[in-house]
């Protein structure tokens, strides 16, 4: 274990507490919204209890601690090679990583180290001088809302040129490739604007706009997420047997999620996840058996049920097999 437990978001949110106690300005609320700022959502269930109600000693009943100074938890030197790791990955090169702190240090591993058996092996020139001008270049018009000249080479060789806003970046990990979601138009036209899913690799000129005027109307009102069509929520009915709350909390630790307690026993659980891992998402919540009901929406529980039909008649015919 690289990291230590204490320094995990828990630890963390208990030191951000008890370092306003200190301070004298912890209350109620200020201790709900650090955890909400901090931690899960789920957290607010357990914290509060544990922390205000005694059972950890560090904060009284009146949000006053016995401590006399914050708490301190700086990174050892395993941990700082950790991030020197990390902060060497030529994907999050791309984005210029604040390496103050880290010049001296020596990664723990390097990106050569690691082999992926699970993805393309034609990814992203990453390192490549022309992509990282390209993606910065993107980077700097999506966080000033500036519009963009592109010169685009389909997978055909063709090269087309139009004026485009970015909406964000996505990144594919099967596909090991950063794409960009642009609306613009083609050179010379400003009177129909397209969306378009660009390949940063495929671009071949990027440059920002001096003059967007023509351009930003075009963009004005952008929605790239209809309701009901990229993102989906699913809402399940958790049985805490065998530590299953915390099993699947974890298992899906990387979604958007809201958690509800109904008893010591039974939670429900809604999560949101986008509509082309619908397939995934069965897989992994069937995984979980009986502890885990999904209550909606509807069309989820009859993909579940056919699914677990098809399971059942395969059984039986492999049954009818080996009899």
């Amino acid at each position: 274990m690289l990291f230590h437990e204490i320094y995990g978001s828990y630890y963390n949110v208990i030191a951000a507490a008890l370092a306003e106690a200190v301070k004298g300005k912890l209350n109620k609320k200020k201790l709900q919204d650090i955890i909400y700022e901090k931690a899960f959502d789920e957290s607010i269930l357990n914290i509060p209890d544990k922390l205000a109600g005694g059972h950890w000693y560090l904060l009284t009943a009146q949000y006053k601690t016995p401590l006399l100074k914050e708490p301190a938890m700086p990174l050892t030197t395993l941990q700082k090679r950790w991030m020197k790791a990390l902060i060497s990955d030529p994907r999050i090169q791309l984005f210029e990583p604040d390496v103050s702190g880290l010049e001296e240090i020596e990664p723990l591993f390097t990106p050569e180290m690691l082999v992926y058996y699970d993805r393309s092996t034609d990814g992203d020139p990453f390192s490549d001088a022309g992509y990282t001008a390209h993606f910065r270049t993107i980077l700097h018009a999506l966080d000033n809302e500036t519009a963009l000249s592109v010169e685009y080479e389909t997978a055909r060789g063709k090269k087309n040129t139009f004026f485009c806003c970015p909406e964000y970046l996505e990144y594919s990990p099967k596909d090991d490739r950063f794409r960009v979601k642009v609306r613009g138009c083609s050179s010379g036209t400003y009177k129909k604007s397209e969306v378009r899913t660009l390949n940063v690799s495929r671009i071949t000129e990027c440059a920002e706009l001096e003059d967007s005027t023509c351009i930003l109307p075009l963009c004005k009102g952008m929605n790239w997420i209809p309701a009901g069509e990229e993102h989906r929520t699913v809402t399940l009915e958790v049985t805490d047997f065998r530590n299953t709350l915390e099993r699947i909390l974890l298992h899906f630790s990387h979604l958007e999620k809201e958690t509800k307690k109904l008893d010591d026993r039974h939670y429900i659980v809604k999560l949101t996840y986008d509509a082309s891992d619908e397939t995934e998402m069965l897989i992994r919540i069937l995984a979980f058996g009986p502890s885990v009901k999904v209550v909606e929406p509807e069309e989820l529980i009859a993909e579940i049920r056919e699914r677990l039909k098809k399971q059942s008649c395969l059984k039986q015919m492999n049954r009818n097999q080996n009899s």
